[in-house]
């Protein structure tokens, strides 16, 4: 059973990235709240952060390409009441600057929001050098910090306008390329509240990001079939909304879980610490196996290293058959 709460359809005839719902986003943080502030590493465009630098061009700060200056100059700004905004691709946000986020953000606790686009393997022909799969990992263990990563336009605007409210550090994870809207706008949107976007008692299906809409076209075609899975849209990965979790697991006795991110360190391994501490049942993961991408286009690398939907189904005919087996 379809969750009208959140999904406004199940047919979306809108295709928008993700990095636009940012854009929006902090346009209107923006205007609600004069102590927030922008900063970019070079990337204004890609990042869509140009409304706000023309709206508030002195709140604005085109740092260059000088990401670990970007974190350095943000942690500071925090100190003085203002709420900064950083902006480049996952890849520059995360592995090139790791050791600011830890020492002058996480550690220190500062109130900076650390907004990364062109996450994952639908960053596309930039190939594996741009092509970030490790940082939901690096970013999950840091103690302190928070971690987003929202299913589409709206919910990416939602996330933009939620973490602004928020106190402490922030890493807000989204896309390149345009994907379905099927997020409801005015759907309820809590950090750290996983949302049940479909209702069953067969299967668990726990998602996030890009995997959210092709966990729900697994699923639409699995109720053809006679299997009705649960589909949980987990936006926060960082405080991990376990007790929802588990519950789900207890009432279907098997999961996938699916993300653009490396299986090891990711959404898959949270579920599954959850599940071996609480309710062991057996899972399986669609996540990029171990490896780099390549340059390609988006939806062929998808397709590539099985992350789509009929990845997602194939993984819940082997969990199924698992669990029969242990029953």
């Amino acid at each position: 059973m379809v969750n009208s709460r959140f999904i406004q359809s199940l047919e979306p005839t809108v295709n928008k990235d993700t990095r636009s719902g940012f854009g929006e986003g902090l346009l209107e943080v923006g205007k609600r709240n004069k102590n927030a502030v922008a900063l970019c590493a070079d990337l204004t465009g890609s990042l869509k952060m140009n409304a706000f630098e023309e709206a508030f061009p002195d709140r604005f700060f085109q740092v260059g390409i000088a990401e670990a200056n970007m974190m350095g100059v943000a942690a500071g700004m925090t100190i003085g009441g203002k709420i900064p905004f950083t902006g480049t691709f996952a890849n520059f946000s995360t592995g090139r600057v790791y050791d600011q986020i830890r020492q002058s953000i996480a550690y220190s606790e500062k109130n900076v929001k650390i907004c990364a686009s062109h996450a994952g393997l639908t960053l596309g022909e930039d190939g594996a050098t741009h092509q970030i799969l490790e940082d939901i990992g690096m970013m999950n263990m840091l103690p302190n910090m928070t971690v987003i990563c929202p299913a589409d336009f709206e919910q990416t605007k939602q996330a933009t306008l939620a973490i602004a409210e928020m106190q402490g550090p922030v890493y807000l994870r989204f896309g390149r390329p345009k994907v379905p809207v099927f997020m409801r706008s005015d759907a309820p949107f809590e950090i750290g509240k996983i949302q049940t976007l479909m209702e069953g008692n067969d299967v668990t299906i726990v998602a996030t990001g890009h995997l959210v809409w092709e966990a729900l076209k697994a699923a639409q075609v699995l109720t053809n079939r006679g299997i009705r899975a649960e589909v949980l849209n987990v936006h926060t990965i960082k405080p991990l909304d376990v007790a929802t979790i588990v519950d789900s697991l207890k009432r279907t006795g098997c999961a996938v879980t699916a993300e653009e991110h490396q299986r090891n360190g990711g959404l898959g391994s949270l579920v599954a610490q959850a599940a071996a501490a609480h309710f062991p049942v057996p899972i399986e993961h669609v996540a990029v196996n171990d490896s780099f991408g390549e340059s390609g286009k988006p939806a062929q690398l998808m397709e590539k290293y099985g992350l789509n939907s009929e990845a997602i189904q194939a993984k819940v005919d082997a969990v199924m058959r698992r669990a029969t087996v242990i029953s």
